[in-house]
């Protein structure tokens, strides 16, 4: 289907797997579902004192970045952000402003994060969504845990997952394309590089030299620059804000762009696609799209 409704629609209730299937995972649509996490301990319990007692100075991943922008174009290249490996509580004390920075941090590790960094949290929700895993017939590939300040922005982007996005606290604010929407998006290969702090404490931005160029989207949904990019204005966006307790179903090959209120805490689970006729039919799609912009 080519056409969307105007918003995204609301569950009640988590639906049967055969339900959501095919109702949703079929046809590639996104939905927002209420009281599917209602149970979870992480809802009560999770707060920035708890987080602090349980994880504590344990050492984690946290991305940081000059302008709250990991993982998008600036300045003509693909800026991944600093990797920084610091004790747990010293972010908390950043995200509580307690110590103030000039620079912007996120906990958005993938790669299955909460497992492999954070399992003293995992008790407090769930390994796997149990109506998502039958639905499909497998279990999730990553479960990534999201604990930012409200700069952090997640830039527009698209993944090969079907993707279960639950908010513990706080509101997620997203900007939605369907697949539908490629000819009208535009993507650019970029040199890949990587933030780096310096010694007089500003951030330099230095190039992954050896590495391929990467494929991204360069423009941002919010401020789109349609002189440069005319054919966005034929795009539609459908904006939705997922609030504590709901679940949005983001549908693999859409793309999205993320802001967040400031704290906010969120658990994905990540579900390998199914690369079937709808894959087929994207790619389709994306080769059009490149073989119109090469003529």
């Amino acid at each position: 289907e080519l056409g969307w409704t105007e918003s995204i629609p609301y569950l009640d209730r988590p639906p049967s797997p055969l339900e959501f299937y095919r109702e949703w995972v079929s046809p590639n649509k996104p939905c927002i579902i209420r009281n599917a996490i209602s149970h979870w301990p992480a809802l009560k319990k999770w707060t920035l004192a708890y987080l602090r007692e349980v994880v504590g100075p344990k050492v984690v991943s946290v991305a940081v970045t000059p302008n709250g922008y990991a993982d998008a174009v600036f300045q003509h290249r693909f800026v991944m952000p600093e990797e920084r490996q610091m004790p747990f509580m010293d972010f908390l004390d950043i995200v509580e402003k307690k110590v103030t920075s000039p620079n912007v941090f996120y906990v958005q590790k993938q790669c299955s994060n909460l497992t492999e960094e954070f399992p003293e949290l995992v008790c407090d929700v769930q390994p796997d969504i149990p109506w998502m895993s039958e639905a499909l017939g497998k279990k999730p590939d990553a479960v990534n845990f999201w604990l930012g300040e409200s700069a952090a922005v997640t830039s527009c982007t698209y993944y090969h997952y079907e993707n279960l996005y639950c908010v513990i606290s706080g509101e997620k604010h997203f900007l939605l394309h369907p697949p539908s929407d490629r000819p009208f998006i535009p993507y650019e290969l970029y040199q890949p590089a990587t933030y780096r702090i310096s010694e007089d404490g500003s951030f330099e931005i230095v190039d992954e030299k050896s590495a391929d160029k990467v494929p991204w989207i360069p423009l941002d949904p919010l401020n789109p620059n349609l002189e440069q990019y005319p054919q966005y204005a034929q795009a539609k966006a459908l904006q939705c804000t997922v609030k504590a307790g709901e679940m949005l179903y983001l549908p693999s090959l859409w793309f999205h762009h993320v802001q967040q209120s400031h704290g906010c805490i969120a658990v994905n689970y990540w579900y390998d696609m199914e690369y079937d006729l709808k894959y087929s039919y994207y790619q389709l799609l994306d080769c059009l799209t490149k073989a119109v912009e090469v003529s």
